[in-house]
């Protein structure tokens, strides 16, 4: 193997180790080769491809969280330290962007955002207080939205303040504090909602 190949795939091979939910095209652009070459270095290290990444990823994570189901987190959950720290990949779609623009409707990179904040919290009731957030740039149908929360801030021992940070193609476009609350006693909740 010629010196040159075994440094480029030492550096593709601690890329992905630093962020392994690079796309093909983003890892050829970054270490200055053409998608192919990627595609062939992957292989030849026995290096999935993203889909597969992501998901064995997504796989060992959502047994960390307490707060809500699966299916019930917009995105994909890719990384989870329970009060610290989340990421999740949202794949915009055609579906959830206005027919004409092609823009991506905000409730989408709220919800994603929100679901996020409330998977940080290691509780089994949890639920948004407050939200204060600033939309930066539109998303557009075929981004993928990646979403990093943070609990910057304990209030008190069961409220929690969660940044939250979207990016699309390395931009930042929307951000979001959420102030959100663990429930001790769920059925607190049900006795104070029925007549």
């Amino acid at each position: 193997m010629s010196r040159s190949r075994a440094s480029r795939q030492e550096r593709l091979r601690e890329t992905l180790r630093e962020n392994p939910f690079l796309t093909d095209f983003e890892l050829a652009r970054q270490l200055g080769v053409s998608v192919q070459t990627v595609r062939l270095d992957r292989m030849a290290l026995a290096i999935p491809e993203l889909r597969v990444r992501t998901k064995a990823v997504a796989e060992r994570v959502h047994g960390l969280v307490r707060s809500m189901g699966a299916k019930e987190i917009v995105g994909e959950l890719v990384d989870l330290q329970p009060g610290k720290s989340a990421v999740s990949i949202l794949e915009t779609t055609r579906d959830m962007a206005f027919e004409r623009s092609g823009v991506i409707r905000g409730h989408y990179i709220f919800a994603q955002a929100d679901s996020l904040a409330i998977a940080l919290v290691a509780s089994d009731t949890v639920l948004t207080g407050l939200a204060n957030v600033k939309f930066q740039r539109p998303a557009r149908v075929d981004e993928r939205l990646v979403a990093r929360a943070e609990v910057i801030r304990q209030l008190r021992s069961r409220a929690s303040v969660v940044l939250v940070v979207t990016r699309a193609a390395g931009q930042q476009l929307f951000r979001g504090k959420f102030t959100v609350f663990a429930l001790e006693d769920p059925a607190k909740l049900q006795e104070e909602v029925e007549p």
